[in-house]
């Protein structure tokens, strides 16, 4: 099913489709007669949207509905008079790229992606742990944001994450060979796995609501390693193996001021730093710059400490212009 934008609504037409959940609450008009006041939207905005049924509860934030109702204005801004609604199943087959931002890749593909990289691992020890962790992290996976605001705060994130730096990890491995593979493989799968319990993540759309409890107080490094530690020992991994593994996944945000308390202290720690430092800020900057118009600068970055400037040509615009230049000395 096809529907227009929220960014795209006009006054007095029709909506039939889904739309997200912000916000929803049960209030009471002036006459006592209660209602469902809700904030829906798309990846293209958001709109207030009223439901004149005291009887139905308020769908919980993150869920995504499908409805049908009449878009009119109220006080100057656009609503949803909403006539029927119900929550979206999964023989609906919603569209969520049009919903939340999301990876450029489905969770599954990229979760298959990583499957076959852990079968991969030729060290049996870490093949196994990594399995485990895996097993542990299940089907969340497939929807969970790698972070709240910043860096692949995404449906899907966190693998989108994950798989960039793995074909990255493998071209440092081909290019360096004194570097453990198996290693590196392995601390680039399972450095941010602990990120699911650290950050609250709807079902479905991957929309975060805050940090846990036991994000705010322990984190996904600590939390990371203790839960690593015990499986490793459940499964009689080679105890250094082990603790370098726990080294990489503490060590992986560099500096105390980014929350690791060592310093990536052999080489497979400090790339795997550099990977996930390279992958995180790419990000950042592709999506900064995808709100600049060319020539322009951005905002300050404050993950950054810099503004970010966007070239009005591009590589090729150049090309083809050289192209044609070299085209027309040939015919002089």
């Amino acid at each position: 099913m096809e529907s227009v934008p929220v960014s795209q609504f006009v006054k007095d037409s029709r909506f039939d489709g889904f739309l997200l959940v912000r916000s929803a609450d049960q209030r009471s008009a002036s006459n006592g007669s209660k209602y469902l006041d809700m904030t829906l939207g798309d990846k293209s905005g958001e709109i207030n949207a009223k439901l004149w049924d005291g009887t139905v509860p308020p769908p919980e934030a993150g869920s995504v509905l499908r409805l049908r109702g009449t878009i009119h204005e109220y006080n100057g801004r656009l609503q949803i008079r909403v006539e029927r609604m119900r929550g979206a199943v999964s023989s609906d087959a919603v569209p969520m790229e049009a919903l939340v931002a999301c990876a450029p890749q489905p969770g599954q593909e990229m979760l298959d992606e990583v499957n076959a990289a852990v079968e991969g691992i030729r060290s049996r020890d870490l093949r196994r742990l990594v399995r485990r962790l895996l097993d542990d992290a299940g089907e969340t996976l497939v929807y969970f944001p790698a972070a709240s605001k910043l860096h692949h705060a995404e449906r899907s994130g966190l693998l989108h994450h994950v798989t960039g730096m793995l074909r990255m990890a493998n071209h440092y491995a081909d290019e360096y060979p004194s570097l453990d593979r198996d290693l590196l493989v392995a601390g680039v799968i399972v450095h941010d796995l602990a990120k699911i319990g650290e950050i609250n993540a709807a079902p479905e759309t991957g929309i975060v609501s805050g940090y846990s409890a036991d994000g705010m107080l322990i984190g996904h490094l600590v939390r990371g390693i203790a839960r690593m530690d015990e499986a490793g020992r459940e499964l009689g991994c080679d105890p250094e193996l082990l603790m370098m593994l726990e080294h990489m996944v503490l060590s992986h945000h560099g500096v105390p001021e980014y929350g690791s308390p060592k310093p990536p202290m052999f080489p497979e720690a400090e790339v795997l730093h550099h990977l996930d430092l390279l992958d995180a800020r790419i990000f950042e900057m592709n999506a900064a710059l995808s709100r600049v118009t060319p020539g322009g600068f951005s905002e300050k970055l404050w993950s950054l400490d810099r503004k970010l400037y966007r070239r009005a040509g591009s590589p090729a615009a150049e090309w083809e212009d050289e192209t044609a230049l070299g085209a027309g000395k040939e015919n002089e």
